[in-house]
């Protein structure tokens, strides 16, 4: 089961307590105090694990705990140190303080154990409290407590590309196409209730990683349909396929905008992420009648598709790119605009080349 958010309570475990003891062997008088210190509590850690891409282990839990120190013991032993907890979690999990909203740690960048919450201290024991004064002290600490955290954990998917459109528009389609994903494929509306991860590979030695997003709805930023649950996901993509339905019974421009218009509500930096545009189900248009809509729509986006301006057709894709003498990506214009069918299979295998183009052209947009 996906589960990509949770709430929990997470508790550090108290110390041990010290002892009282006094040292009794035979022979030995008044052998003195001999109190051992209690262990320290257990602490509470956060690591990232590669075994799961869902935070469905921790469903069902309300307060988790690190295990207590055990007191301390005569004849100067210590107690045993409490056993830490380590929460294991799939990358790309924030780690929210569920009072505050404040991201306590973001875990992308590391594969250390970060340290959420420290144990209890163990109390020392009657030994250490002997002086010259007092030879016989009959008083020892008790351990400290632990500290207790209510958390949010929330799973914000790591891909390259993030497949965006209203329900049924082919996504599932085109994941299972291109990658290893095997989402399920079927023609009604909110087919996909998950995010699914899928790698793409590319020729012999490049590959990235698709994100397959449950339908946006008009409204879905307001919390209409499933899109709302899902938008965070988006959030760590480096970049956005809109797959704009030409069957649908919206205009092609309209999808997009509306398109465009829940992302921006959801998230302003979203609206500034670096995207491209395919036009899904071409098989149902006639050809002449297909170019005409896709030059339609290049004029209300206020894009000139022809090959001496910005955007370029490749004929071996079939398909309009930005041109590369422009030399960096404009995040306002669509990277390409193709068009695909899953029926026929059109331009799904070639689709493969310029969402790598776009991945790489990102990373070393932003190295610059």
């Amino acid at each position: 089961m996906f589960i990509d958010s949770i709430k929990l309570t997470i508790n550090s475990a108290h110390g041990g307590a010290g002892c009282v003891s006094f040292r009794r062997e035979k022979f030995v008088t008044k052998g003195g105090p001999d109190g051992g210190d209690g262990g320290r509590g257990g602490s509470v850690f956060v690591q990232i694990s590669d075994n799961t891409d869902t935070l469905s282990a921790f469903m069902g839990k309300k307060i988790i705990s690190a295990s207590r120190g055990a007191n301390g013991e005569g004849k100067r032993c210590s107690g045993k140190k409490g056993e830490d907890l380590t929460l294991y979690v799939p990358k790309g999990t924030q780690i929210i303080n569920d009072d505050t909203d404040e991201i306590i740690v973001d875990m992308i960048d590391t594969t250390d154990k970060i340290k959420l919450l420290e144990g209890g201290k163990g109390g020392m024991g009657n030994y250490h409290f002997k002086n010259s004064r007092n030879q016989a002290p009959t008083y020892a600490q008790p351990g400290l407590d632990g500290e207790s955290l209510n958390i949010r954990l929330e799973l914000k998917l790591i891909a390259n590309v993030g497949l965006v459109g209203f329900p049924n528009t082919g996504k599932s389609t085109l994941v299972s196409s291109i990658s290893n994903a095997r989402p399920l494929v079927a023609d009604y509306e909110f087919t996909t209730l998950t995010p699914k991860l899928g790698v793409v590979d590319v020729g012999e030695y490049d590959s990235f990683v698709v994100a397959d997003i449950p339908g946006i709805i008009e409204g879905a930023s307001d919390g209409k349909g499933l899109g709302l649950e899902f938008l965070r996901h988006i959030q760590r993509t480096q970049t956005i396929l809109f797959m704009i339905d030409l069957s649908n019974y919206r205009d092609i421009y309209e999808q997009y905008t509306t398109l465009k218009k829940e992302l921006d509500k959801y998230s302003s930096t979203l609206s500034l992420r670096a995207y491209a545009i395919a036009l899904s189900k071409s098989d149902a248009l006639a050809d002449d009648e297909l170019d005409t809509m896709i030059k339609e729509f290049f004029s209300k986006i206020t894009i000139e598709a022809n090959q001496d301006t910005k955007y370029k057709f490749d004929t071996n894709y079939d398909y309009y790119v930005q041109n590369d003498e422009i030399g960096r990506i404009d995040y306002s214009l669509p990277y390409f605009i193709a068009h695909i069918s899953s029926v026929s299979k059109a331009n799904l295998e070639p689709l493969k080349f310029p969402l790598l183009d776009l991945v790489k052209d990102v990373k070393v947009q932003d190295e610059i």
